[in-house]
C-alpha cells in the first residue's frame, strides 16, 4: 500500500564547493525518491547544507569576510547542484535558517528536560575537520601526538566549560534498537561496526563550545555553542515544520550518508531523539567512499570530479547512471574516466540503444506507418521466454530497489536489454518478412515483443535515467510516466502487464539516444576534463603504487616465492586458443553454507544475464568485498557441480605463501567492459 516515504542526504558542511562525493549521495537519494514516487508513495526528499562550526569560522577569516557572508556563498553552490544532477528535492535545509534553530532549541530544551544534558568541563582531543571529539585509542599516534584516522590532521587539545549529554544512559536501549530493528543500520558490515563500538561502553559527550562563537547558542547560556553534531542532525526534523508534515513524515525517513559520519548518525542521532521521547528514524544507510582512477580524491592531486563538467559532456542520466551501476551500493568504488567510456558503449550503446534503434528500424522497414495497422504478438516458444525474463527482470528491480542496491537493479534491467538483442537475433523477423501472409503475422509478433521489452526497460531505468526513459516512450509513440507528485499518494506504476499490442503509425523513426563516440573524440574528452595531466600527477605522486591483494594502492612488491612451480608442458597456440578468457564483473556474492572456502558469485560476462560462478576464494575474500570487482574468467569452461551448485566457469587467481588464505585476483589494470576478450 502506498505511505510516506522521506530521504535525505547528509547536509553538505560549506568548507568547500561540491564535488563527485556530494553528487553520488544527492544522485543515489533523488533515484530512490524516483523509485518511491512510481510505487504511489507520498514522498519528501531533502537535502541541504551544515553551516556553523569552528571550522567555518575559521575558513571565513582566512578569507577576511563575516562566517555569514562566507556560507551564504558556499551554500549557493550547493543550492545549485541538484538542478544540474536531474536531481528534484523538495526542501533545502540551511542550518543558519531560524526554521532550524527554532527546531535545535526545543529539542534541546526537551533532552535537559528528561534529565540528560548537565553542565561541568571538558578536557580532550578534538579534530577541527571533523568537529569531533575523540579519545587516544581511537586516534592515530606518531611522534607523541595524534592525528585524526580520517582527515590525516593533528587533533587539537581543548579544556573549557561545556554542557555534557548522558550518551551512557542510553547505551542499553541503542543495542536494543539495534537488535529488534536489524535494518535500521545498512549494509550489514556498517550495523556490526555500530554495535562492536556500543558494546565497547559508552561517555558523557560534550555538548557545547565556547571558544567560538559561529553556531547556535545554548538556550539560556548565550556564552555556550551548542554542538555542531546536534546542530547538524537536527536538520531532519526542523525541515518538517509544521505538525502535519511531522506526523505524516517522521519517522518513516531513510538517511543516506557516508559512512565517514556513521557514528554521529547511528548513535548519536536516536540518542538525542531517545532523550527527547521522539521515535528514531526508520533506517541509516551509510555508503562507501569514491575513488577517481583508483586514487583516493584530493586537491592537492587535482583529480577532484566537477560533477557540472562530466554532466555538460555526458548528460545527467549518462553520469547518474554510471555512478550507480558502476559502485555496489554500500561499498567503496572507483570512479575512471575510462570505466565511463566503457560503461556508455557496453551498457547503452551496444545494449539498451542498440534495442532501441534497431528495433524501431526494423518497424519502419518491414511494417512503415503507410501500411498502417497494430503489429499484435503471437506467443510462440521465443516469447514466452522473453516475457519470463521481463517479469524475472522487474521483481528483481523491485527488490533491489527495496533494499537500497540501485547497481542491482540497474543491471537486472540491462539483463532484460540483452535478451531483448539476443531475442532479435534468434527471431531474425529480416527472413520471416519474405515468407508472405504466414511470415507478416510473424513479423508483427517480433515487432510487438520486442517494442514491449522496451516499454519495460524504459519504465525500470525511470529512477536513474528519467530524461532517457522519457525519450524511450516518446519514440515508442508512448506519453511519459507521470508518477505521484510529492504532498500525494497515488498509484503503482511497477504494476506492469505484459501485452505487446503498437500502433504501427504511432511510431517515429527514432534517433539514437546515445551516439557513438569515436576513440578521437573520447580524448579530445578526456583532455577538456584534464583526466590526463591528473593522472599522471596521482601517478608520479604515488610512483611504487602496486595492487594489494585487499586491493590497495601504493603496497610494497611481494618478495618472490621461495617455491616456484616449474613450467608446465609446453602447449600449442591451438591448444591455448581453445581458451575463451573475458573479463567478468562481480555483481552479487554470498558463502555456499557449510564451506569455509567456496563462494557462490553472479558474475556479468555481457551476456544476457550474469553466470553462477562457484570459486574457492572464500579464506581470502568476503563475498560482499568481491561485488563490484572486475576478474577474469575462463568462460568455456564444461559447467561443473560444487556442493549440489552449478559452476559455469573459473575465476583466476594467484596463491601466495599461505596458500588458499592468501589469494590475489587476476585483474585486468584498466577497467574493462563486462564480456571483453583476453587475448
Amino acid at each position: 500500500m502506498p505511505g510516506a516515504f522521506y530521504i535525505t542526504t547528509p547536509i553538505y558542511y560549506v568548507n568547500d564547493v561540491p564535488h563527485l562525493g556530494h553528487a553520488y549521495t544527492t544522485i543515489a537519494a533523488d533515484a530512490l525518491a524516483r523509485y518511491h514516487r512510481m510505487r504511489g508513495d507520498d514522498v519528501r526528499f531533502l537535502t541541504g547544507t551544515d553551516e556553523h562550526g569552528q571550522k567555518i569560522e575559521r575558513a571565513a577569516a582566512e578569507k577576511g569576510v563575516t562566517p555569514q557572508q562566507f556560507v551564504d556563498q558556499v551554500s549557493e553552490t550547493f543550492r545549485s547542484l541538484p538542478a544540474v544532477l536531474a536531481c528534484e528535492p523538495n526542501d533545502f535545509i540551511r542550518t543558519t535558517e531560524a526554521r532550524h534553530k527554532k527546531v535545535v532549541h526545543e529539542l534541546w530544551e526537551k533532552c535537559r528536560a528528561n534529565g540528560f544534558i548537565s553542565e561541568g568541563t571538558y578536557a580532550g582531543l578534538y579534530c577541527v575537520g571533523c568537529e569531533a571529539y575523540y579519545t587516544e585509542k581511537e586516534l592515530e599516534a606518531k611522534d607523541g601526538a595524534f592525528f585524526c584516522p580520517i582527515h590525516k590532521t593533528k587533533v587539537e587539545k581543548v579544556e573549557e566549560p561545556s554542557f555534557f549529554f548522558d550518551l551512557d544512559k542510553l547505551e542499553g536501549q541503542l543495542l536494543e534498537l539495534y537488535e529488534k530493528n536489524p535494518k535500521f543500520i545498512q549494509p550489514e558490515s556498517r550495523r556490526n561496526e555500530v554495535i562492536s563500538f556500543v558494546k565497547g561502553g559508552l561517555q558523557k559527550l560534550s555538548l557545547s563550545r565556547t571558544s567560538f562563537k559561529w553556531g547556535i547558542s545554548v538556550p539560556g547560556a548565550d556564552k555556550h555553542v551548542v554542538y555542531v553534531w546536534f546542530d547538524a542532525l537536527t536538520n531532519y526534523l526542523s525541515a518538517l515544520e509544521n505538525a502535519a508534515d511531522r506526523a505524516k513524515y517522521w519517522p518513516e525517513s531513510v538517511h543516506l550518508i557516508g559512512k565517514d559520519i556513521l557514528r554521529f548518525h547511528a548513535i548519536y542521532w536516536p540518542a538525542f531523539l531517545m532523550a527527547a521521547g521522539i521515535p528514531v528514524p526508520k533506517q541509516v544507510f551509510a555508503h562507501g567512499w569514491l575513488n577517481v582512477n583508483g586514487h583516493k580524491m584530493s586537491k592537492s592531486l587535482r583529480n577532484t570530479v566537477e560533477p557540472k563538467k562530466l554532466v555538460e559532456v555526458f548528460t545527467a542520466d549518462v553520469v547518474r547512471f554510471y555512478l550507480l551501476r558502476e559502485v555496489a551500493f554500500g561499498l567503496d568504488g572507483d570512479f575512471s574516466h575510462e570505466q565511463l567510456f566503457a560503461r556508455y558503449k557496453a551498457d547503452l550503446a551496444d545494449n539498451l540503444g542498440n534495442l532501441l534503434n534497431r528495433s524501431l528500424g526494423l518497424c519502419a522497414k518491414l511494417r512503415p506507418a503507410s501500411g498502417g495497422g497494430t503489429l499484435t504478438a503471437v506467443d510462440g516458444p521465443l516469447e514466452t521466454k522473453l516475457a519470463d525474463v521481463a517479469r524475472s527482470s522487474l521483481a528483481t528491480v523491485i527488490g533491489a530497489w527495496d533494499e537500497i542496491a540501485p547497481h542491482k537493479a540497474l543491471e537486472a534491467a540491462l539483463a532484460l536489454g540483452r535478451a531483448g538483442n539476443k531475442y532479435i537475433d534468434e527471431a531474425a523477423p529480416w527472413n520471416e518478412g519474405k515468407k508472405g501472409e504466414e511470415g507478416r503475422v510473424r513479423v508483427d509478433t517480433i515487432l510487438a515483443t520486442a517494442l514491449e521489452t522496451l516499454r519495460w526497460i524504459a519504465t525500470m531505468l525511470w529512477p536513474v535515467m528519467p530524461s532517457v526513459s522519457d525519450r524511450i516512450h516518446e519514440q515508442l509513440g508512448l506519453a511519459k510516466l507521470a508518477p505521484t507528485p510529492s504532498g500525494k499518494s497515488g498509484a503503482d506504476l511497477w504494476q506492469l502487464i505484459w501485452s505487446p499490442s503498437w500502433d504501427a503509425a504511432k511510431l517515429p523513426v527514432g534517433t539514437p539516444i546515445f551516439p557513438k563516440i569515436e576513440p578521437d573524440r573520447q580524448a579530445a574528452i578526456l583532455k577538456e576534463l584534464g583526466v590526463d595531466a591528473a593522472l599522471a600527477e596521482a601517478n608520479a605522486a604515488t610512483p611504487a603504487a602496486a595492487a594489494s591483494p585487499d586491493g590497495t594502492k601504493g603496497a610494497p612488491a611481494p618478495k618472490k616465492s621461495k617455491e616456484i612451480a616449474p613450467p608446465a608442458a609446453e602447449i600449442t597456440y591451438e591448444e591455448f586458443s581453445r581458451l575463451d578468457l573475458r573479463i567478468g564483473l562481480v555483481v552479487s556474492g554470498e558463502r555456499v553454507p557449510k564451506s569455509d572456502k567456496l563462494l557462490k558469485l553472479m558474475v556479468d560476462l555481457g551476456e544476457s544475464s550474469p553466470r553462477q560462478i562457484v570459486a574457492g576464494i572464500g579464506k581470502s575474500f568476503a563475498p560482499e568485498a568481491l561485488v563490484g570487482q572486475q576478474v577474469v574468467v575462463v568462460a568455456n569452461l564444461k559447467p561443473a557441480k560444487l556442493m549440489g551448485l552449478e559452476s559455469r566457469g573459473m575465476i583466476f587467481a594467484a596463491s601466495g605463501e599461505a596458500g588458499e588464505s592468501d589469494l590475489a585476483l587476476l585483474m585486468p589494470g584498466k577497467p574493462r567492459a563486462p564480456g571483453t576478450r583476453v587475448k
